[in-house]
């Protein structure tokens, strides 16, 4: 039986990281939890949880918290990483489904996708991650239905083989990089649908737009260096599953 690691990355989470994490423990054979310099207790909320607990004294942006989380987890043996966002906008009831899509299809990222409860998303930020996932559907040579999301698996001989900026600079970059990196070593992306959790009163988003000139910088250099990537184009339109 496949071995995961739930990693789940952290900064000013004290409201919801303890409620994150219990339910978290229930679906994974280890729990990892990423301090990226949080000054609101976010720690001590962790305090009798059976969680691995990884502490940067400075924020260092979650790229280098997923990469950080993500070590610790292969260094332990474990077939894939799950990641989480620390904000309490994934439900760890749904793990159980991704695994089983993972089960169903080695070597590729599974990808909680979002979207697929469209009226739960601020209009703003819905459209927003519709032109930053057809940037990437192209740039991967794969219709994406979210590529924007944190909730992901990964299979550990992935991990071992990328290198992939995680830098401050890189923060928000780092996990659309991946899924392109990853496509060129031959590994796909599989969508499961999930609903899309805003808390009524939860704080304020880490992603700015400078992130989105950011990625958007990144994925322009990737399709020039791949002559635009004609095949990728058509591809990203097609449904998963259809044949080019």
């Amino acid at each position: 039986m496949n071995k995961y690691a739930i990693v789940i990355p952290a900064y000013n989470e004290a409201a919801t990281i303890r409620n994150l994490a219990e339910r978290a423990l229930r679906h994974g054979n280890a729990v990892i939890v990423v301090d990226d310099g949080s000054r609101d207790g976010t720690a001590r909320a962790l305090d009798g949880l059976a969680v691995q607990l990884l502490r940067n004294e400075e924020n260092q942006g979650k790229a280098a918290a997923l990469w950080r989380g993500a070590q610790v987890a292969l260094a332990s043996g474990i077939d894939a990483v799950i990641t989480l966002d620390g904000d309490g906008q994934h439900a760890p009831e749904d793990i159980p489904r991704l695994i089983a899509a993972a089960q169903q299809n080695p070597g590729s990222i599974v990808i909680g996708a979002r979207l697929a409860d469209r009226h739960a998303i601020p209009k703003l930020r819905y459209f927003a991650n519709r032109a930053a996932v057809f940037a990437l559907s192209w740039a991967c040579g794969q219709r994406l239905d979210d590529s924007q999301s944190g909730f992901r698996i990964y299979p550990a001989e992935l991990l071992r083989t990328l290198v992939v900026p995680h830098d401050r600079a890189h923060s928000f970059v780092f996990e659309s990089e991946v899924l392109i990196e990853a496509a060129r070593l031959g590994h796909r992306c599989v969508m499961v649908p999930i609903a899309a959790i805003y808390q009524p009163g939860a704080r304020t988003s880490h992603f700015r737009h400078l992130d989105t000139l950011r990625i958007a910088r990144m994925v322009a250099w990737k399709l020039l260096l791949r002559g635009f990537n004609p095949h990728g184009f058509y591809r990203a339109f097609l449904r998963p599953g259809a044949r080019a």
